[in-house]
C-alpha cells in the first residue's frame, strides 16, 4: 500500500530528519541558506516520514538545492499551542532564515507575517489567502508572502456528494468541526451548509475539542439519526490519537464517514477526498522555495492551486459497515484499500 502524507506530515518529517544530523555537521552548514519551517501541529505518524521528506526534497533538488550540500532546514512546531507561534517565528527570524515555510495553519502564517516583512514567507494552506489577509491578490501576492491554496473549503461540496453516493437515503448529515471561534470555522461551516442546502440535506454541526467532546458528538449523531458524517479539516483533529478516536467512534456507531485526508483511511476510516498532498509537497519545493532561494521575489510568484485530487476508499471498512460501494465510485477511486 502506498502511504501518502499531508502538509503537517511533511513538516514533521523534515523536523525529524534535522534532529538526527550530527551537531558538527549542522555547525558547518550555518553558512548555507536556511529554510525555516513553522507549524502549529503535532508530529506525523512514523510511517509517513520518509515519503514526506523525499517529496519535498525532490522538489528542491529539481530546483538545484540539496539538503546538506547547499541548503539546511530548521523546524519549529508549536504542538497545537497557538501562543507559542510568535516566539517560534521570531526565533527563525533571529536565525536569519532565507525562507520561512508555514503549513496548514492560519495562525502560523499570521505569526510569520508579524515577525518579518522582509524574509520571504511561503504558505501551504487550505483557505482563501486573500480573504484571510495573507496576500493582496492571487496574481500579485504581496511584498514577502506567497504560496499554495489547497482548496480545502472548496472541496466540501464534492466530499458531501461522494458521501451521499454511499448513503443516498440520508437526509440528515453530521459535520464534525472544531469549536466556533477556531480559525477557519466560519469558512468551512458556511461551505458545508451551502453544499447541503444545494443537495437538499440537513446538516447537524458537532463541535469537538477535548476527548469527551468527540464521544458526545457521536452520541448526538445517533440521537439525531444522522445517516452519515463529514469530518472537517482542522489541525486539532490531526494528531494520531484523535484520528484513531474519530475512526473508532465511526466504526462503533456504524456511520459512513468522509474524511479530509487519506491518513484517516490508513487508520481504518471509510473514505477520503482531498488534494494530492504528495504532488503539492513537491511543488512547494520546486515552484516556491527553490525559486526564492535563487532570488525570485514572492510578489512575482502567483498563488497556485492544485489540479489533482484523490479519492481513497477503505473497502474493508465498507464491508464492516455492510455498505456496497457503487461501481461508479469505485471506478474513480485513486486507491482502494482491501
Amino acid at each position: 500500500m502506498t502511504v501518502t502524507i499531508g502538509r503537517r506530515e511533511l513538516l514533521a518529517a523534515l523536523g525529524g530528519a534535522a534532529a538526527a544530523w550530527p551537531l558538527a555537521a549542522r555547525a558547518q552548514q550555518r553558512a548555507m541558506p536556511m529554510v525555516g519551517f513553522l507549524d502549529l501541529g503535532l508530529p506525523a505518524p512514523k510511517n509517513s516520514h520518509e515519503l514526506a521528506a523525499f517529496r519535498f526534497r525532490r522538489g528542491l533538488a529539481e530546483a538545484g538545492y540539496v539538503e546538506g550540500q547547499n541548503v539546511t532546514f530548521e523546524f519549529r512546531s508549536a504542538h497545537l499551542k497557538h501562543s507559542l507561534l510568535p516566539e517560534l517565528a521570531a526565533d527563525l527570524v533571529r536565525r536569519q532564515a532565507a525562507v520561512i515555510v508555514t503549513t496548514g495553519s492560519v495562525t502560523a502564517v499570521l505569526a510569520a507575517k508579524a515577525a518579518t516583512s522582509t524574509i520571504p514567507i511561503v504558505f501551504y494552506i487550505g483557505v482563501d489567502p486573500v480573504k484571510y489577509g495573507f496576500v493582496t491578490s492571487f496574481n500579485r501576492p504581496s511584498s514577502n508572502v506567497t504560496g499554495m491554496n489547497l482548496l480545502n473549503s472548496e472541496l466540501m461540496g464534492k466530499q458531501l456528494s461522494l458521501l451521499l453516493e454511499l448513503a443516498p437515503q440520508s437526509t440528515t448529515i453530521g459535520y464534525l468541526s472544531a469549536p466556533a471561534g477556531a480559525p477557519v470555522f466560519e469558512d468551512l461551516t458556511s461551505k458545508v451548509l451551502a453544499a447541503a442546502q444545494a443537495l437538499g440535506r440537513e446538516i447537524v454541526v458537532l463541535e469537538a475539542e477535548r476527548d469527551a467532546d468527540f464521544t458526545a458528538a457521536f452520541a448526538t449523531i445517533a440521537e439525531r439519526q444522522a445517516g452519515a458524517l463529514l469530518v472537517g479539516d482542522f489541525t486539532s483533529f490531526a494528531d494520531a490519537r484523535h484520528r484513531q478516536m474519530i475512526v473508532e467512534l465511526a466504526a462503533r456507531y456504524k456511520i459512513p464517514t468522509m474524511y479530509p485526508d487519506r491518513l484517516y483511511t490508513s487508520f481504518g476510516g471509510l473514505m477520503s477526498y482531498s488534494t494530492d498532498f504528495v504532488e503539492a509537497s513537491r511543488q512547494l519545493g520546486v515552484q516556491y522555495v527553490g525559486r526564492i532561494l535563487k532570488g525570485a521575489k514572492p510578489a512575482d510568484l502567483p498563488i497556485s492551486q492544485p489540479t489533482k485530487f484523490e479519492l481513497v476508499i477503505n473497502l474493508k471498512t465498507a464491508n464492516a459497515l455492510d455498505l456496497t460501494i457503487p461501481p461508479g465510485v469505485l471506478a474513480i477511486a485513486d486507491e482502494v484499500i482491501e
